[in-house]
């Protein structure tokens, strides 16, 4: 009996449908797009807080110069010392107020002493033949910032015990640019860049608007 002759139905394949790649396409934008937003994201926060940063010490510098820029004018009408070189030599002694010095004993201009019942002592850093030391150094005690002040003025006035006309030349001066290099040349920092920190700070700061009327 002949057999049925048997017929093998083809199937014509389908095209594989581009649905996968278009997915795998739009994912990898999206986590390109999402890099690329949580970068700048980033980057916009960092400066932002960079920014907040700089915005609160410059808060914290004007407070201070406001802080003392009224007594060292008044020194200055009754002393004659500069008030630029008052407040710009308290800001570098000092650092605005911050050092262990300042904020603990109220000495803003690093003068030291000889009497243990109001002094204390500190490691300081001192220029000596040609570098930087490390020392200890006995300075003076304040019961506030005003005292310090004024026991500064004192010191240009008055001078040393040693030499009553050391700072003469910074009195004598009637320009801060001279009082600044006087300062240096008298003997009152060991620091070989004191007078350019000094005049710095000051024109940085408007310092010298302080200085009016004081003759």
């Amino acid at each position: 009996m002949p057999q049925k002759r048997r017929y093998t139905k083809h199937r014509t394949p389908r095209r594989k449908s581009g649905r996968k790649n278009n997915n795998t396409t739009v994912i990898l934008l999206a986590i390109v797009a999402l890099f690329v937003i949580s970068f700048f994201g980033y980057r916009r926060y960092v400066q932002y807080q960079n920014e907040t940063k700089v915005e609160m010490v410059q808060q914290k510098h004007t407070a201070f110069i406001k802080k003392i820029s009224p007594y060292a004018v008044e020194l200055g009408q009754d002393y004659g010392v500069l008030p630029s070189i008052t407040i710009a030599q308290a800001i570098l002694e000092s650092d605005w107020g911050t050092s262990t010095l300042a904020s603990q004993y109220n000495n803003y201009f690093g003068i030291k002493g000889d009497d243990p019942a109001n002094t204390k002592v500190l490691q300081t850093k001192e220029y000596t033949d040609g570098q930087w030391v490390t020392i200890n150094g006995r300075f003076r005690v304040y019961s506030d910032f005003r005292e310090s002040m004024k026991d500064h003025t004192k010191l240009l006035v008055n001078g040393t015990s040693w030499n009553s006309q050391q700072y003469k030349q910074v009195l004598q001066s009637k320009d801060y640019i001279d009082a600044a290099v006087a300062l240096q040349a008298d003997g009152y920092a060991t620091d070989p860049g004191y007078t350019s920190k000094i005049i710095r700070v000051i024109q940085k700061y408007n310092l010298k608007k302080y200085d009016q009327g004081i003759k």
